[in-house]
Order: C-alpha cells, then sequence, then structure tokens
C-alpha cells in the first residue's frame, strides 16, 4: 500500500550536518509519543542523507501563523490551545518520561509539526541533548539553537538545562497569542524582538488584550486569555528557576483548553490558581482550603466563576509574591474530583544512551 511520507535531506556543509543526522536518527529511534514526529526511515549513500518522516500535512505551525496569504484564515482560539496542549505534552515526554532526559533545544514554532486535524508534533531533532543526571544542574555545550528562542542564560554561558526548553515554549506561547515572530527585523526599533517587546503588557494585566493578534477579532474567552499570558510570562522568567515544570504546563494548559470549549459555549465556570516554579513536586497538589490560604502562599490567583465578565485577575502586591511556587493548582466550580490531583508520572519509559 502506498504511503505519503515526507524526506528530508540532509545539508552537506560541513561536520555539523552529518552529527545532527546521528543524533536525530538515535533520538528518533529511541523516543517514541505521539506528539513527537515519526521516524519512518533514512537512508546512507555515498554523501548522500535522508530522514523519511511520517507526512504533517499542514505543514508546520510557523506556516499558519506568519503565512502572508491573507485569505487564509486564522487559528481559531480553540485550536491555539489544542496545539500549546500538544506542543507541551511532547516536551514533558522529554524531560520527565526520557531517562536520562532529553533538552529539546530547538523549540519554535517551524519545528511544531501539524496533522489534518491540527494535532501538534515537535519535530528536528538534531540540536537535541541529554540532560543532566546525578548532582549536575546543567550541560555545558556550544550555544546553538535559533536567536529569539534561546533562554538567556543559555545564549549567554553555554549552560543548558531543561528550564532552558521551558523559555522557548514561552516564546512560542507568545508567538500563538499575539501572532507575531519571535525575530521580526521588519519592524520598528524595540518591536522586533517579540520578549522585549511583550515586557511592558506582562507587568500589566489591562494590556493583555492589546498582545492579542488582532485577527482574532476578539473571538477569544477573556479569563483563558488572561490565564495563558500568565503562564507564558512565567515560562519568561529570567531565572531559569523561577520558571514552571513542563508537567505543571501541560496540567494549566490542558485545563485552559476544556474551559475555552466550555466559554465558547456560555458554560465557562472555572478558578485557577497559577504559581510559580520552585517546589519540587514531590507530593500530590492540592487546592487550597480557602482564597485566604492560596494568597497566603503568595501564589497568582486568577479569578472564578463570581468574577466580572471581565476576568480581570487579582495582581500579586509585588513581585516577591510572583514565582515564588511550582505548582499549578486547578479548580473548578463542576469539579467532581473526590481527592488531590496528582502531577504527572515522573518514572522512565525508555532508557537510552548516546
Amino acid at each position: 500500500m502506498w504511503q505519503i511520507v515526507a524526506v528530508k535531506q540532509l545539508n552537506q556543509d560541513g561536520m555539523q550536518g552529518n552529527q545532527e543526522f546521528i543524533v536525530e536518527v538515535l533520538m528518533l529511534s529511541l523516543l517514541h509519543h505521539p506528539n513527537l514526529v515519526t521516524l519512518t526511515g533514512y537512508c546512507t549513500a555515498g554523501d548522500q542523507r535522508l530522514l523519511v518522516y511520517e507526512y504533517m500535512p499542514r505543514g508546520s505551525l510557523e506556516r499558519h501563523l506568519f503565512d502572508a496569504d491573507t485569505g487564509k484564515e486564522p487559528l481559531s482560539w480553540s485550536t491555539q490551545m489544542k496545539i500549546a496542549v500538544n506542543a507541551a505534552r511532547g516536551l514533558e515526554y522529554l524531560h520527565c518520561k526520557a531517562n536520562p532526559p532529553v533538552i529539546y533545544r530547538d523549540l519554535k514554532s517551524a519545528n511544531i509539526l501539524l496533522d489534518k486535524d491540527f494535532h501538534a508534533k515537535l519535530s528536528n531533532f538534531g540540536l537535541a541533548k541529554l540532560g543532566p543526571v546525578g548532582d549536575n544542574t546543567h550541560v555545558s555545550t556550544r550555544v546553538m539553537g535559533t536567536y529569539g528562542y534561546c533562554a538567556p542564560e543559555y545564549a549567554m554561558s553555554g549552560k543548558l538545562t531543561l528550564k532552558s526548553d521551558i523559555y522557548s515554549f514561552g516564546v512560542v506561547l507568545l508567538e500563538l497569542i499575539s501572532g507575531r515572530k519571535a525575530m521580526n527585523y521588519s519592524r520598528r526599533q524595540g518591536e522586533q524582538n517579540l520578549v522585549v517587546w511583550s515586557r511592558p503588557y506582562l507587568k500589566d494585566q489591562k494590556k493583555f488584550c492589546q498582545m492579542v493578534d488582532p485577527r482574532l477579532q476578539g473571538c477569544y474567552p477573556r479569563r483563558c486569555l488572561n490565564y495563558a499570558i500568565a503562564i507564558a510570562g512565567m515560562c519568561l522568567h529570567d531565572e531559569a528557576h523561577l520558571r514552571p515544570l513542563i508537567g505543571d504546563i501541560v496540567v494549566a494548559l490542558e485545563y485552559l483548553a476544556a474551559q475555552s470549549t466550555e466559554h465558547m459555549s456560555g458554560k465557562a465556570r472555572s478558578e485557577i490558581v497559577l504559581p510559580s516554579s520552585t517546589s519540587d513536586r514531590s507530593g500530590p497538589m492540592t487546592p487550597p482550603s480557602s482564597k485566604l490560604e492560596a494568597n497566603a502562599r503568595s501564589e497568582i490567583i486568577l479569578p472564578s466563576s463570581k468574577s466580572d465578565e471581565s476576568g480581570a485577575m487579582m495582581p500579586p502586591s509585588s513581585k516577591s509574591e510572583v514565582n515564588t511556587r511550582s505548582e499549578i493548582i486547578l479548580l473548578s466550580s463542576k469539579s467532581d474530583r473526590s481527592g488531590p490531583m496528582t502531577p504527572p508520572s515522573s518514572k522512565s519509559e525508555i532508557s537510552c544512551k548516546l
């Protein structure tokens, strides 16, 4: 039976390309997940190097966000959240299920591919590195990746950690929300770098709506937008250790995706407590018994079903109240959970040695 596949030909310039070919074959031979692109085969003949992948008919997320085709419909808010969840799940697999963990190192919208149903998968693993093990806190390596997506501490020192990927994920989430490229030199000074442009807006929740892609024409749930931007802001924290863990991000985005669908039906009822990322996730996540308790823990409190229609968030009273914890606690007024939520399993599913 015939099968449509995608073929990538190696750039033959220099040894770096050949090394990336070997890394990609090894990684995708060992790593298997619904949100990672499938390597169906490869070919080496003389100086030719070919990689054969499953075909992703809708191409890259980058193309859908930034294609100049003005007649094309923009991605809906619910589709954007679906893509964000899929990408986060793929990254969670690399960070939490692979043993040793894998640092993707090249997370960007061009490397997120979409199938016919807009199911997203991570691709291009030529720059992936095995993460630190034991008492090691980072791996030192030559700085690689794409400018605009690289975490500042990695770009400056070459020290690579799992939190470097979290920063890149925050940039992709901002691209989804804003419809702006991570780097766009056609824009005026001060707006070329997406993260730099976003900083003033991230500090003032009243300006959150000014960050949204105008092509959405206001067709998004305001409260879910606030939550998504809050998550992006945490991912982009200058201090790597204060960025959230990918497992927490997955839980939060899954909840937002579900709530976005309900909101579109006029049924959204939610309250989310979004803290930051210094806890060790050693125990189950439990909701605070009251808002007072949550506030006492210096968490960011997002609105409940009793808040006004604008969905305005209650900002922390100071910067010290932000990014002091790492759990993300989800509460719903209609939740049927009878017990505490447990974080995603960190048990190894595979072992890979390179």
